[in-house]
């Protein structure tokens, strides 16, 4: 069947979809609204339909847009593992120099049991290599003991649904706001660069290192 006409119209090369988070979401790590809104003014800059339209070979469809997701915490109900680029929320927790009560509040409270007391030291000990910087520990922590030393956003990218499904591969490290939209900008290039007849930016992207 012939693809519509008035479908096509509805293309603006790209997608931006958010989580609930800015909607009072008790889960809500770091907000994305403020990149959400920057992310959508580097595409507006960068006329992705345009660029589309000269390389797609046949009708221009819903699969070739660029497609961006925020959620504000590693709830990830946006789904940022499996679009483009994929944007996450987060607070890495720290140990401060406030008197622990060993109350174990904290260690109930983690989902992947990355929080462990030491009632020797008399301090919550945290394994990094488990903790996800969702921020639950620290606003379930009533001596303050448990605080934040990061706030940022994780990065994830080359995500995909489809005949060939892949989740997105993450850039090490939580990045700042201004951080992200470097690394936006940085996609953007190497997409415009490399797809030359429709290709998804996930087909296109073996490693993140093509990226940094």
């Amino acid at each position: 069947m012939k693809w519509s006409k008035e479908a096509e119209k509805a293309i603006k090369g790209y997608e931006i979809s958010t989580c609930f988070g800015s909607a009072g979401c008790p889960n809500s790590a770091n907000s994305s609204a403020l990149v959400s809104q920057d992310i959508e003014k580097i595409f507006e800059t960068e006329n992705l339909l345009e660029f589309l339209r000269k390389t797609v070979k046949g009708d221009l469809k819903f699969h070739h847009e660029f497609r961006v997701s925020l959620s504000d915490c590693p709830n990830a109900c946006s789904r940022p593992q499996i679009t483009d680029i994929g944007i996450i929320g987060a607070v890495v927790p720290g140990v401060s120099d406030k008197v622990c009560t060993l109350c174990g509040v904290c260690v109930s409270t983690c989902d992947e049991n990355a929080i462990e007391l030491d009632e020797k030291n008399q301090r919550p000990m945290i394994h990094y290599d488990r903790c996800l910087s969702c921020s639950k520990c620290i606003t379930a922590c009533c001596a303050g003991t448990l605080a934040e030393i990061q706030k940022g956003f994780r990065v994830m990218l080359g995500g995909r649904l489809g005949r060939h499904p892949r989740l997105a591969m993450e850039i090490h490290g939580i990045h700042s706001h201004d951080k992200v939209l470097e690394i936006v900008k940085s996609c953007l290039k190497f997409y415009k660069n490399t797809s030359r007849s429709g290709e998804r930016f996930s087909h296109l992207l073996s490693s993140v290192n093509q990226i940094l």
